[in-house]
């Protein structure tokens, strides 16, 4: 058998696409008629123009008949117009007038293509001079004893959307943007030193920085170096923190990040105390001190972490002292959620003798409520609790959600 050769195929190319998109280009004008009796009588078909205002590329205005446009009306209404005042071939467009309600009651009148469905599409001016508006926008009589009349002024609002088309065609390559290096290069200013202008003792050791990046940091330096008694010093003295959590802070404020001995530091399942006493819990100290906000919701949403039923009255303490209101909060959730197993533990007692403003307010986060609680009997019955560590009949209360 003779055999046949298979046509030649073209790879197929990968399919393109784009996209049309028509919307309109918004603008508006407010146009206020002082001395509107003195217009009446100029004669129909004559008009009062606005300022020219641009929208979409195109010049427009507001035109105003106080004797009304249409002569077989013999004045007996004022008509309004909005004019394409530039030159333009089918412009299409969209048009609001708004005669403004000045006793304050909102009651405008309102003529709009906006928010509603047009047969026809938007209106097409077709040259200079083309006009969209009422001959009969209001009876001139009636407009005189209303409200949209004050002080013999009256004030017209005007929005123009103007129809424009694009298409919207994606690019075929893109261009990836890497992360922000900033807090890399700031970390290399710190680590070789250069440039530094102030030094640090903090428990005997130095630590050099740069007044200009502390003082962008935080308001607590920016005070100190610009406004207080340390603007000339070189070399300041730090007691109030300890070198450790001194070096985490500077790390922080010129890399915008934790250290890494903070992001490896693990919750802690023994005693209470060593979650006060770890870097992170100190370093929110600091932050509460030196007015870093971003370093102190770190710190809070690392100590997040640890939570639990032993530690939950220390970093609610914690979290008290620091300001760290999203970490307070957080803790009096779950202690609300877990009473009965957080009231056993020591911290819990350490609460009740030292901190009777957060046991009340441990009380609210029970009862639900963000006033001051009732004196009612469940109110009462958790009270007890709080207080005696049970109900009266030594059983496990229920909490109320």
């Amino acid at each position: 058998m003779a055999g046949s050769t298979p046509l030649d195929k073209s790879p197929l190319l990968s399919p393109t696409s784009s996209r049309s998109v028509t919307e309109t280009v918004n603008g508006s004008h407010k146009f206020v008629i002082q001395g509107f009796s003195l217009a009446k009588g100029m004669g129909v078909g004559k008009h009062i123009a606005s300022d020219n205002f641009t929208v979409g590329g195109f010049q427009w205005a507001i035109y105003f008949y106080p004797d009304g446009k249409n002569p077989e009306d013999n004045s007996t209404y004022v008509s309004v117009f909005i004019a394409l005042a530039s030159e333009g071939t089918d412009v299409r467009a969209l048009f609001e007038l708004t005669l403004v309600d000045q006793s304050g009651k909102g009651k405008h009148k309102v003529h709009s293509h906006f928010d509603r469905s047009l047969e026809s599409g938007p209106y097409t001016l077709k040259y200079r001079g083309s006009m969209w508006g009422y001959k009969r926008f209001f009876r001139r009589a009636a407009l005189e004893s209303s409200d949209y009349l004050k002080d013999d002024c009256l004030k017209i609002n005007c929005t123009v959307g103007v129809v424009v088309s694009a298409v919207d065609c994606p690019r075929l390559h893109s261009i990836q943007v890497p992360e922000s290096d900033i807090g890399a290069h700031f970390g290399m200013l710190l680590d070789n030193m250069e440039g530094s202008d102030i030094n640090f003792e903090v428990a005997g050791e130095i630590f050099h920085a740069h007044k200009l990046v502390l003082a962008a940091r935080s308001p607590t330096f920016r005070s100190k170096f610009f406004d207080g008694s340390d603007e000339d010093k070189v070399d300041i003295i730090v007691t109030d923190v300890e070198p450790k959590v001194f070096k985490a802070m500077l790390h922080f404020i010129y890399r915008d990040s934790l250290m890494v001995d903070v992001e490896l530091e693990t919750p802690s399942s023994s005693s209470v105390t060593s979650v006060s006493n770890s870097l992170t819990a100190k370093l929110l100290a600091a932050a509460d001190s030196y007015g870093l906000e971003r370093l102190r919701l770190m710190c809070e949403s690392h100590l997040c972490k640890d939570i639990s039923v032993k530690t939950v009255a220390e970093i609610l303490a914690l979290a008290d002292r620091c300001n760290a209101s999203d970490l307070k909060a957080v803790c009096l959730r779950f202690a609300a959620e877990n009473l009965a197993a957080v009231m056993q533990s020591d911290g819990f007692e350490h609460l009740k003798e030292n901190c009777p403003s957060l046991q009340s307010e441990l009380l609210k986060t029970i009862a639900g409520c963000e006033e001051d609680c009732s004196s009612g009997g469940k109110s009462r019955s958790v009270w007890a609790q709080l207080s005696d560590g049970g109900d009266t009949n030594g059983r496990r209360v229920r909490q109320r959600t």
